[in-house]
């Protein structure tokens, strides 16, 4: 290894190492309690299953996919030696900041490799940037731990398909967003039919899994338990209501049962309602222009990051939750266009810079004020908000101007 590479090498890691410390403070100082799902949420549920209590998504209705339990346990467990030493809250948050981080080493090493590849260290430089950027919410989520599960197997895609499908799989188990990269998968690259079946293999292990251990209705109903709720303030389908809760004609309301924020006026109920069936068209819409570009025999590499993108993206503009986290899903996509086709991924990379930014300005910085409906975190999330229109207009307009080459060609 040369020196060069070497001093490439120890600036990646050490930039790593200094973000994810820097971020996992900012989680004990900033104001809104970013790590409050953790703390008051994870480590209950956690003590619970460990404790012959309730066990989510087995014995009842849980919120996530029912693999999401699994590092709430392993946090739980690492916490253990901590807990007479700083107390069980204080414990428990430390191991889930180190558990997120290892996860994330072993992510950033598959990445850089030997840092030898231009494009992997400018993927690398952009992570750790969406990391500061966003602050503790990167870190104090169960979203936290699929990102690192997304980027690997969003980079053994190509080479290692079933691999790849397997652990994407498994990440949509704790979070639904990898699958998203699944149906990229299937649509853009030559072995779709080795991740589909992959995938659908994982699911089934994991289905009969959890009816060995007593799940039966309970087993989608991570889907069912979101059916009622209504519109969160930080959906982008909210932001009109929010400059109407400026005067008085919308109202933001406290929901016990979600455990969130969400819009109470005339209209949002409506909205709410119409916002999946219009996230799954949208799907289904970008997934045929992916399809037709495929089988134009476009390039894999070209199509493949963009196709991720839009499907992410959509997910977040058309939900009716707009949850901070979600940002996080962001950067898988864009560490695939990097690493596939450095040139393109420049501008959609900036954009989730600006995102990751805005949303941290946002939750936990403005919290507060975007509570009692105040101009400026009005101003901020509505600039957020329309940068992820912009997003996804962009993401689908990368799928539409992706060539296509002679059938006879070989794609990579």
């Amino acid at each position: 290894m040369s020196r060069t590479t070497t001093i490439r090498l120890v600036a990646l890691w050490s930039a790593f190492a200094t973000v994810h410390i820097a971020i996992a403070v900012m989680g004990w100082l900033y104001p809104s309690q970013p790590m409050g799902d953790v703390v008051l949420v994870y480590e209950p549920w956690s003590t619970a299953a460990l404790s012959g209590g309730a066990i989510v998504g087995i014995t009842e209705s849980w919120v996530y996919p029912q693999l999401a339990l699994v590092p709430m346990l392993l946090a739980k467990v690492l916490s253990a030696p901590l807990i007479a030493v700083v107390g069980a809250s204080e414990a428990y948050l430390i191991a889930w900041a180190a558990l997120v981080t290892v996860l994330d080493a072993i992510a950033f090493a598959v990445l850089l490799g030997r840092a030898s590849s231009r494009p992997r260290r400018a993927a690398a430089w952009f992570w750790v940037a969406a990391l500061l950027l966003l602050g503790p919410i990167a870190m104090y989520r169960i979203d936290a731990i699929t990102v690192p599960l997304t980027v690997i197997g969003g980079l053994w895609l190509v080479r290692r398909p079933a691999a790849a499908a397997a652990l994407l799989t498994i990440g949509a188990w704790i979070k639904i967003w990898p699958a998203a990269l699944v149906l990229a998968a299937v649509v853009a690259l030559v072995s779709r039919m080795r991740v589909l079946l992959t995938a659908a293999a994982v699911s089934a292990v994991v289905i009969s899994l959890l009816f060995l251990l007593g799940a039966d209705t309970e087993i989608f109903g991570f889907l069912t338990e979101q059916t009622g709720r209504g519109l969160q303030i930080e959906a982008v389908a909210a932001t009109p209501f929010l400059w109407l809760a400026i005067s008085g004609a919308a109202r933001i309301e406290y929901s016990f049962d979600i455990l969130t924020f969400q819009i109470s006026a005339q209209g949002a109920d409506a909205v709410s309602a119409v916002l999946t069936p219009l996230m799954a068209v949208l799907v289904v819409v970008v997934m045929v222009v992916g399809g037709l570009k495929a089988a134009r025999s476009a390039s894999s590499a070209r199509l493949l990051p963009p196709l991720a993108l839009s499907l992410v993206t959509t997910l977040i503009v058309m939900n009716k939750v707009g949850s901070p986290q979600f940002q996080t899903w962001l950067i898988a996509p864009v560490i695939l266009w990097f690493v596939f086709d450095r040139a393109r991924a420049v501008w959609p990379a900036v954009l989730v810079l600006a995102l990751c930014a805005l949303t941290c300005l946002v939750y936990p910085l403005s919290y507060d004020a975007l509570l009692r409906a105040e101009l400026q975190p009005i101003v901020i999330l509505t600039a957020r908000n329309v940068l992820l229109i912009v997003l996804l207009a962009v993401g689908i307009r990368a799928v539409v101007r992706v060539p296509a080459r002679n059938p006879s060609t070989t794609r990579e």
